[in-house]
């Protein structure tokens, strides 16, 4: 093996030894203090494989840093509980942002593009362990909800996680009203479209066309 092989090679094995895949064991651990950049993804996935290069070497990138994170979650494995939590529903699902309330990435997917988003967005943002960047109106909804019991908090969670479902559940509700309207008037124009055709058109076109034509002259 030459020396560019094994460079390359030296190169593949620590970026993937550098990578981090995250379960409910260690996310607490790996992501406390950092602000994150994750890969929800299942192993036989097709863009999943598609965008690996670039990610892995994203992941490589940010190794060293102590406030930034770059890692993967497998759906399929240990990071399965997280993805659920997360409402992961399709693969692969980029998101970032503080670790407890991350944001959907639905950015460009090269590595330039995760590369500039990583380093315009990858910094401390406000939350309840950076409240210091925080502005006014957020360090008082942080204090208002440090300031409840544990029980009064969890049953506000509880009602506005109601709410998204509701909202889901509306939104699922219009859809098949919207595919049912769909349904019905496709069905009314295609009887309206018979209609016509078995009504003359055919005809009228055949003798219009024939109507149209040189007429033959007789062979002498």
């Amino acid at each position: 093996m030459n020396r560019l092989s094994l460079l390359l090679t030296a190169l593949a094995v620590a970026s993937q030894s550098s990578a981090i895949e995250l379960t409910p064991e260690n996310y607490d651990t790996e992501t406390e203090g950092k602000t994150i950049f994750l890969k929800f993804f299942a192993p036989w996935c097709g863009h999943c494989k598609s965008i690996k290069p670039d990610w892995d070497k994203l992941i490589g990138d940010f190794s060293d840093s102590k406030t930034q994170l770059i890692a993967d979650v497998d759906c399929t494995a240990g990071g399965e509980p997280l993805c659920n939590d997360f409402g992961i529903q399709g693969f692969p699902t980029l998101k970032w942002g503080d670790p407890t309330d991350l944001q959907d990435y639905n950015g460009g997917r090269t590595y330039d593009d995760l590369k500039k988003f990583a380093d315009d967005n990858l910094k401390p943002l406000c939350s309840v362990s950076n409240i210091e960047l925080c502005d006014d109106d957020k360090k008082a909804q942080i204090k208002k909800y440090q300031g409840m019991t544990l029980d009064a908090l969890q049953l506000e969670v509880q009602n506005e996680e109601n709410k998204v479902e509701a909202a889901e559940v509306q939104f699922q509700d219009e859809v098949e009203k919207l595919q049912a309207k769909y349904e019905e008037l496709s069905k009314e124009k295609e009887d309206a479209v018979a209609k016509v055709k078995t009504g003359g058109l055919g005809l009228m076109k055949s003798v219009m066309k024939s109507m149209a034509a040189p007429e033959k002259k007789d062979e002498l």
